[in-house]
C-alpha cells in the first residue's frame, strides 16, 4: 500500500478468520518494526508472540477474558526494558564507527547519560520505555497492515498477571498487548463509514497552547 493508505484505511478490528499469519509475514512485519525511532535509539523494547491456543487461552485470562485475545491469528505482548542501558554499548559503538559522534570521549559521556538514566526511580524508568515502545507499537499496526493483517491495540489486562503467567523477566514492562489476525471480509471494508475524528484545527496549536479555543472550532471532523 502506499504509506497514505497505510495510515488512512487502518482500523482497530476485533474479530478475525480462522486464518493463520505465516512466519515469513511475522518476520517481513518486524522487519519492518525495528526501524521504528527509540530515545538514544536504545530500542527498549521486545516482543512476545503468541500463537498457540492454550497460551491464547492463557493470556486471555491475565487481559480480563477479553474474547478478542484468543481468537486472533497471534497475540503480541509489548514488553518495554526498563534498563536505558541494556543496549548503550552497541548503539552508541555503532555511532562512533560511522562518525555519528566524534570521538571515544563523546560516547563515553552518552554511557554517562544513560547509566544514571538507569539509576532513576523505577516509575521514571517505566514512563521512559512506555514512551519508545509505544512508537515501535504504532509502527506494527502500520506494518501488520500494510502486509494485510487487521490488529487492535489493547490496555486491558493484569501487568503483574501477565508477568507471573509467562514468565518474564524483571525488569521489562508490560507496555501493551496487539492483537493480529486477518479480517472478515466485511470487517475490512474500507467503505465503512470512519469513526469520528476531532479536527485539525481542534488538536493543533500554533505558538500557544489554547485548547478552550479548539474546542470550539467550527471545522467539521475528519471522518
Amino acid at each position: 500500500m502506499e504509506f497514505d493508505e497505510v495510515i488512512e484505511t487502518r482500523r482497530s478490528v476485533h474479530q478475525y478468520t480462522d486464518e493463520e499469519i505465516d512466519d515469513d509475514t511475522l518476520e517481513a512485519i518486524f522487519e519492518q518494526v525495528r526501524y521504528a525511532p527509540s530515545s538514544f535509539n536504545l530500542q527498549p523494547w521486545e516482543f512476545l508472540v503468541v500463537r498457540d491456543d492454550d497460551n491464547l487461552e492463557r493470556l486471555q485470562e491475565v487481559a480480563n477474558g477479553q474474547e478478542t485475545v484468543a481468537e486472533a491469528a497471534a497475540t503480541v505482548v509489548v514488553l518495554g526494558n526498563t534498563d536505558p542501558s541494556a543496549h548503550a554499548d552497541r548503539v552508541f559503538d555503532d555511532w562512533l564507527d560511522k562518525e555519528y559522534i566524534p570521538s571515544d570521549e563523546v560516547r563515553d559521556n552518552l554511557l554517562g547519560v544513560v547509566e544514571n538514566m538507569s539509576e532513576l526511580p523505577v516509575e521514571e524508568r517505566r514512563v521512559w520505555t512506555t514512551r519508545s515502545t509505544s512508537l515501535a507499537t504504532m509502527a506494527l499496526m502500520h506494518a501488520a497492515w500494510d502486509h494485510g493483517v487487521a490488529s487492535c491495540p489493547m490496555e486491558g489486562f493484569d501487568a503483574d498477571a501477565l508477568v507471573d503467567e509467562f514468565a518474564v523477566d524483571e525488569g521489562y514492562e508490560p507496555v501493551m498487548l496487539v492483537t493480529l489476525g486477518y479480517a472478515p471480509e466485511d470487517a475490512a471494508d474500507q467503505e465503512n463509514a470512519r469513526k469520528f475524528r476531532r479536527s485539525v484545527d481542534e488538536i493543533v496549536h500554533f505558538e500557544t497552547f489554547d485548547p478552550e479555543q479548539s474546542e470550539t472550532a467550527t471545522a467539521p471532523a475528519d471522518d
